[in-house]
């Protein structure tokens, strides 16, 4: 018999009883679980699940989170399920600087990434000849202080024409506004090298570089209306030395960049991740 794969995520206050309401809940409905995590956060009080699991071909999500509602109403969840058979949409966002562009469209081309590119948005010219190649439309919209709220505006548009999950700033060097950083609250992710603050502005690799640093690395998260302080999603370092050139540290850069970025996107399009206030739930 064909299965139909789910994914549920919830979170609220901690309590006895939680899993055991819901898995009841979805054994009754035939359901399967495949994978299941869970955490208690004793700073909070707040309890996060993520299962995943297989239902009858006949199950659908509306149905699903109708069984599950007195459940949620009960333990006042925040409760989200997830069809899998739906292939989730992103618009990717990028400047002059590709790689974490180019290197998200790879991995999407091999399979490793599961995710329908819907557009690219650019403030330059530069991956126009990218997107054509990939058969991916390119919005080129420049952006200056007089046209960045209209700017904004047509991004938005475009998230809800096309129905996209998740916008991506992959090195878009722009800063986004707060009413835009609120509008898409929980729905776009970030890059940006870890020497945040202590070198900011131009050419952070070659100021670690001036100041000797031994670790590199970067940083993907939410964007919230503070700049590049959003929950983190995912982090990696790499050492580098003395014998270094700028050049070297930018070249590392940019590979960490790329790796870290993709990642954070996997597991957001996975529902591995849970915003919990300042911080994130990985559930790897």
């Amino acid at each position: 018999m064909t299965e139909h794969a789910f994914i549920l995520t919830l979170s609220c206050s901690d309590q006895p009883g939680i899993v055991a309401a819901v898995t009841t809940e979805l054994a009754d409905a035939g359901a399967n679980i495949a994978e299941s995590a869970q955490f208690w956060d004793r700073q909070t009080g707040r309890f996060f699940l993520r299962i995943a699991f297989t239902a009858p071909a006949a199950a659908s999500r509306d149905a699903l989170e109708r069984q599950l509602a007195p459940v949620a109403a009960r333990f006042d969840m925040k409760l989200a399920i997830t069809d899998e058979a739906r292939v989730p949409k992103i618009i990717l966002m990028v400047s002059k600087f590709d790689h974490a562009l180019l290197h998200l469209l790879y991995q999407i081309r091999v399979g490793w990434l599961r995710a329908e590119v819907v557009a690219i948005v650019s403030n330059h010219e530069d991956s126009r000849r990218t997107a054509d190649h990939e058969g991916v439309p390119f919005h080129h919209w420049p952006v200056t202080r007089e046209t960045k709220a209209e700017q904004e505006e047509r991004v938005l548009k475009l998230v809800r024409d096309s129905d996209a999950d998740l916008v991506v700033l992959a090195r878009y060097m722009q800063v986004l506004s707060d009413n835009l950083s609120r509008r898409l609250s929980g729905k776009v992710i970030n890059i940006h090298h870890s020497f945040l603050p202590s070198f900011k502005g131009a050419k952070p690799y070659h100021q670690a570089h001036e100041r000797g640093v031994k670790l590199i690395g970067a940083t993907a998260h939410y964007v919230t209306a503070d700049l590049d302080e959003g929950p983190i999603i995912e982090q990696e370092t790499e050492r580098v030395s003395h014998a270094m050139s700028p050049d070297d540290f930018v070249a590392v850069g940019r590979d960490v960049e790329s790796r870290v970025l993709a990642r954070a996107v996997k597991m957001h399009l996975e529902r591995r991740v849970i915003i919990n206030d300042h911080r994130t739930v990985v559930f790897r």
